[in-house]
């Protein structure tokens, strides 16, 4: 309430009816949309289903073991399911290694990584997600809404205070979060969350 009379005061044509968004030129959040629902086998013959974890923030990466800066963030991201996995929060990883386990196996065991590893060797769970380039990562609500979809670094110095923001306070998530242009949003959504 309080910004549409700041934009009828500051923006002339909102009193005839503009939109307060488009007149003070800022950028529209895109609506929360559902996560698409997934079930993958895991390295050592499990199943993870994204629906086991409703009631969860999910912290959701699609990686490969090729790929460079997966692997400098794959110790970030076991560090984060060790401190946080009790606390409302799952980390998983979703490999897209055509090779499957043959590779993921060796790789689990190399760096000790003991969170959640789904196998997408054939990629139709990326594809659900439109990853085009890993690491991707998205968060998804104790709804099951996905909020945070490209861009997110987590090893970067805002990244630990993301998720302790959102376990304090889950309803932050729901927050619009406008999405930094170069693609570092990081910085942005963590300056989000810690307002």
């Amino acid at each position: 309430m309080a910004l549409l009379a700041l934009a009828a005061v500051l923006a002339p044509g909102v009193a005839t009816g503009e939109d307060p968004v488009a007149a003070l030129s800022l950028i529209r959040p895109k609506p929360a949309k559902d996560a698409p629902d997934f079930e993958l086998p895991t390295p050592d013959d499990r199943v993870i289903r994204l629906g086991d974890l409703k009631g969860k923030v999910v912290f959701l990466n699609f990686w490969a073991t090729w790929c460079e800066p997966c692997r400098e963030e794959m110790p970030s991201m076991e560090r984060l399911h060790l401190n946080y996995k009790d606390r409302g929060l799952a980390v998983v990883a979703v490999s897209v290694d055509s090779q499957g386990a043959s590779v993921v196996k060796p790789f689990v065991k190399k760096f000790g990584l003991t969170l959640p590893i789904g196998l997408d060797p054939k990629m139709a769970v990326r594809e659900r997600y439109g990853v085009w380039a890993v690491p991707s990562t998205f968060l998804i609500d104790r709804e099951g809404k996905r909020y945070i979809d490209k861009g997110l670094k987590y090893s970067s110095p805002t990244g630990p205070r993301i998720e302790e923001k959102l376990l304090e306070d889950p309803l932050l998530l729901r927050t619009p979060i406008v999405r930094n242009q170069l693609g570092d949003s990081a910085g942005v959504i963590g300056a989000a969350l810690l307002v």
